[in-house]
Order: C-alpha cells, then sequence, then structure tokens
C-alpha cells in the first residue's frame, strides 16, 4: 500500500458517511438515530454524515424486523454502497427479530444472514450513545489496509 492509499484510509475513516435503512420498525430505533442528529448528541461532531443515497455511503444503519420482502431490496442498497463498507444491525428487531420472531411469523432474522453485518447495536430501542459509538468503533476496521483502485 502507497503513502497516498493510507492517507486517503486515515481521512475516509475521520469522515463516515451513513445511510439508514428501515426495514419494517415501529419507528422507535427511527426517532433515535434521527436524535443522533440533535444538537444534543451532534452526529456530525465526529465527522458522520448521514445521506440518503446509498452510493454516497461507507456504513449502512438497518432498523426494523427483517422480512422476506426486503431480501432483494436490501441485496440491491448493499450492493450500491462502494467498497470500503460496513453494516450495523440497530435495534433487537435486525439482531432477534424481537417480540415479532415467533412461529408463523413472516420476520427473518437476523439480518446477518442476508447481508455482512459488522456490528450489532441491542436494545428496544438502543440509546443514541450506543448507535454513535458503534459506527465510531468499526469505522478504523472499515477503512484499514483498504487498497484504493486508481
Amino acid at each position: 500500500m502507497t503513502l497516498l492509499q493510507k492517507i486517503k484510509n486515515i481521512v475516509r475513516s475521520r469522515s463516515i458517511h451513513v445511510c439508514y435503512v428501515d426495514v419494517g420498525s415501529c419507528n422507535g430505533c427511527d426517532i433515535e438515530v434521527l436524535a443522533c442528529l440533535s444538537p444534543r448528541y451532534d452526529i456530525e461532531q465526529y465527522g458522520i454524515v448521514v445521506h440518503n443515497n446509498p452510493r454516497e455511503a461507507d456504513i449502512l444503519l438497518i432498523i426494523g424486523a427483517f422480512t422476506p420482502g426486503w431480501e432483494d431490496k436490501l441485496r440491491m442498497v448493499w450492493d450500491r454502497i462502494p467498497a470500503p463498507k460496513a453494516a450495523v444491525a440497530i435495534g433487537n428487531c435486525p439482531v432477534s427479530g424481537c417480540c415479532f420472531n415467533r412461529p408463523g411469523s413472516l420476520v427473518d432474522p437476523p439480518v446477518s444472514k442476508h447481508i455482512p453485518v459488522a456490528a450489532s447495536v441491542p436494545g428496544c430501542p438502543p440509546r443514541p450513545t450506543e448507535i454513535l459509538s458503534a459506527i465510531l468503533s468499526i469505522a478504523p476496521t472499515v477503512f484499514r489496509d483498504y487498497e484504493v483502485n486508481q
């Protein structure tokens, strides 16, 4: 790896772009992710920017109970994120299915069966500080030793 590639990885690890997908939640986790953008938690002071476009993202945040209807859609969003990339499952629903995971249910947990998940944030809903620390903890590993194609 050249010096230029190392510098690019260092810069990208300090400017993290996230995109989040709600695959069927009760909006509890969605509210907590949006609370991260408020002045109290101010996610942007850590260099984290939220995008709606997966082509501009580095990390995908997944919220909600995964159902088979999301199989192709989530894979399509995941494939559009450029490498290096990572996913974070936020809340109990994408991690275990929570109260929706019972016999006869259409919920298909965990989401890690469908796309690779680098970190999970359990809770119903998890606190904004836990979401923030999960993103910050995986960012250095996402960009470590990544070869940039020129």
